[in-house]
């Protein structure tokens, strides 16, 4: 029973090192990916809306301010108050606005990067699975050393597995 145990442990070592790893560089994957490019297209006409729609309200609210400015003087108080709230209101509209913006952008954003990493982890696991690796690890995501001596590195059979170059 000794010698078995004894055989065993000097046998794990071996079996150890017998088992594949390979390291894969994920952002390289994802920026030559067709789906990358069209989100990245999507996002920004979207940022642009968004910016064009800040600035139209931003202009509306300074014309309004301007035209106040004008007749302020000549304005009964009640007017006076009343326009000082619109432009308030205005104010904060337009706040309200540019942080529902950025939070609609936020969203979109990380759908499309999901939907995206999905389909990158989903070719990682397919080749692990192909090649017999136990881990397949994203040096993108800073892993601070990987031996390119007892790992390999897969990017390039994950970037066939999606049709990329």
């Amino acid at each position: 029973m000794k010698k078995l145990f004894l055989a065993v442990m000097m046998l794990a070592p071996v079996a150890a090192f017998a088992q594949k790893f390979g390291h894969v560089n994920a952002q390289d994957i994802i920026q030559v990916m067709p789906e990358y490019t069209k989100a990245k297209t999507e996002i920004e006409a979207l940022q642009k809306q968004y910016e064009d729609d800040l600035k139209s309200m931003q202009e509306e609210m300074q014309k309004k301010a301007e035209a106040y400015e004008k007749e302020q003087a000549s304005l009964p108080a009640n007017i006076k108050e009343r326009r000082e709230k619109e432009l308030q209101d205005m104010y904060q509209k337009l706040q309200q606005s540019a942080a529902d913006n950025q939070q609609a952008l936020q969203k979109a954003s990380g759908e499309k990067m999901q939907a995206i990493t999905t389909k990158v982890v989903d070719a990682i696991k397919s080749v692990g699975q192909a090649g017999g690796y136990v881990y397949i690890m994203d040096i993108a995501s800073g892993i601070p050393y990987i031996s390119t001596t007892l790992s390999t590195d897969v990017t390039d059979q994950v970037k066939a597995k999606l049709g990329l170059k």
